[in-house]
């Protein structure tokens, strides 16, 4: 037996006998290792003649492919019992609960727009939708807002610097009031919408912030009178904050797109530092609180939508959506809903899945 093969029969036997993968590490090193024995018989090929190198050098290749394939199998070898001592001991409870997974949750504005959403549905009420930067002939002009009135100037309105085609003047709305001016001027009568969305003003402390969610409403038909909106405002309510004991007062007010008009007050008490609306403001230990602005649709309004207010009338109102999410559901700074922050997010947050429906009830 030669000096070649007799160091191949030593190192695959060895390498058979390891005995763990830290043996098999152990003995690759000292055989294929820069300083291993094998690899010390390839560096004497380069100092050999050209006859020695033919004779000697498929040898010296054919150990050091023989002691690779070895370390391989050996080492898939031991691999595979580890793996099967490992599945052996362990054990896996297949009772357990999964973990839960990371999710996401509805904003308190958006579940609320949901609800206002499907509570006016039931009352035949549609959806309606239009840009936040408009002209400040739909956002004011057409509302009977004069070109005096302070609401226009620049501390209450973001304006552009930019005009529209014909020259008006362009801003971030102030409320959602031009979607009605729109629909009334490109859908005939008789019309009963909302139009919720996101409106700026120039504004910002602890219960107001430069921009908010707003919903408004709309009806324009024919004989509408003052009984049709209170008996809106108290069905709207009823439902939404799920109570049969809200009782409202109107008192006289003024806007510009209104005439009459009413600001609408609820009666509710304080419980453990919170706002419970309900029951009559005038009861003891209860109190009135203003909520939302509504009134008869004015008809110069009416008139600028290209309708005859002599044969339509119609009735409107207005309340702030965040306002009503912070009275439902206990939130005591408007702020907070802006801040995006998680853990805000998931103690006022909502599941996906809590659709309100009138059926199954609106609160989540």
């Amino acid at each position: 037996m030669s000096e070649t093969q007799a160091l191949q029969a030593k190192l695959v036997g060895d390498i058979e006998a390891a005995a763990d993968l830290d043996a098999i590490e152990a003995l690759r090193v000292a055989a294929l290792g820069k300083a291993g024995s094998v690899t010390g018989l390839l560096k004497t090929l380069g100092g050999m003649t050209p006859e020695e190198r033919q004779a000697e050098g498929p040898k010296i290749h054919a150990l050091r492919e023989a002691v690779t394939e070895a370390i391989a199998t050996r080492k898939a070898a031991l691999e595979g019992a580890a793996l099967d001592a490992k599945l052996a001991s362990e054990k896996l409870d297949m009772t357990l609960p999964a973990a839960d997974a990371p999710g996401g949750s509805v904003h308190p504005v958006s579940q609320v727009m949901d609800e206002l959403a499907e509570i006016f549905a039931d009352m035949g009420f549609a959806v309606a939708t239009g840009p936040e930067i408009e002209d400040d002939w739909r956002n004011f002009t057409a509302l009977n807002i004069p070109e005096t009135h302070p609401a226009r100037a620049m501390h209450d309105t973001f304006y552009f610097p930019d005009t529209d085609a014909e020259g008006r003047a362009m801003l971030l709305r102030t409320h959602t009031s031009p979607v009605q001016i729109r629909t009334m001027m490109s859908e005939e009568p008789p019309i009963r919408i909302i139009a919720p969305g996101r409106v700026y003003r120039s504004d910002s402390d602890a219960t107001h912030t430069p921009m908010f969610h707003q919903v408004e409403g709309l009806v324009i038909d024919r004989g509408i009178h003052m009984g049709h909106l209170k008996w809106t405002l108290e069905t709207f309510l009823k439902a939404y904050f799920e109570r049969d004991d809200i009782v409202l007062r109107l008192r006289p007010s003024y806007f510009p797109f209104t005439e009459p008009s009413a600001e609408v007050d609820v009666g509710y008490k304080q419980e453990k530092g919170r706002r419970i609306v309900g029951g009559n403001g005038d009861d003891e230990g209860h109190a009135w609180m203003e909520l939302l602005g509504s009134g008869m649709v004015n008809r110069r309004v009416i008139a600028n939508c290209g309708l005859d207010p002599d044969v339509w009338q119609g009735f409107a109102f207005g309340v702030g959506v965040d306002r009503l999410a912070m009275l439902k559901y206990g939130m005591d700074d408007l702020r907070a809903f802006f801040d995006g922050d998680l853990r805000w997010l998931a103690h006022y947050g909502f599941n996906a899945l809590s659709v309100p429906t009138l059926s199954g009830g609106i609160s989540a």
